[in-house]
């Protein structure tokens, strides 16, 4: 069962707070067997073509710790907002997660989302 971690109210106080060209993350699901999960996030961003598109996201634990990385192939020009997938071993004790987007262009978004685990 997949479980949607993010509410509406969150994401437009995220897209609220962004840059302007900032990836935004519009929705979290995460569904797991055992410690492994497999988060799918939902991303909006005015990708333009190869010079300036939505590249990655990565999962960070509490301490900054990366607990995995997705990158992204291609733009998504014509694909908004659109949602990739990433297993990732999650240990029991973890509580919430991080999530932080990345553009070709403007590097890291400013911050990261934070996501509750689900347990």
């Amino acid at each position: 069962m997949k479980i949607a971690c993010l509410t509406l109210v969150a994401v437009i106080t995220l897209a609220g707070s962004a840059r302007a060209d900032d990836p935004v993350i519009v929705d979290v699901a995460m569904e797991h067997a055992g410690n492994m999960w497999t988060i799918d996030v939902t991303l909006a961003h005015p990708d333009s073509g190869w010079d300036h598109y939505a590249d990655g996201w990565e999962v960070l634990d509490a301490a900054g710790n990366r607990l995995g990385y997705r990158k992204l192939m291609h733009p998504h020009v014509a694909e908004q907002p659109f949602t990739r997938s990433l297993r990732v071993a999650i240990s029991d004790e973890t509580r919430a997660i991080f999530i932080r987007p990345h553009c070709s262009r403007d590097g890291w978004a400013g911050k990261a989302v934070r996501v509750e685990m689900p347990r």
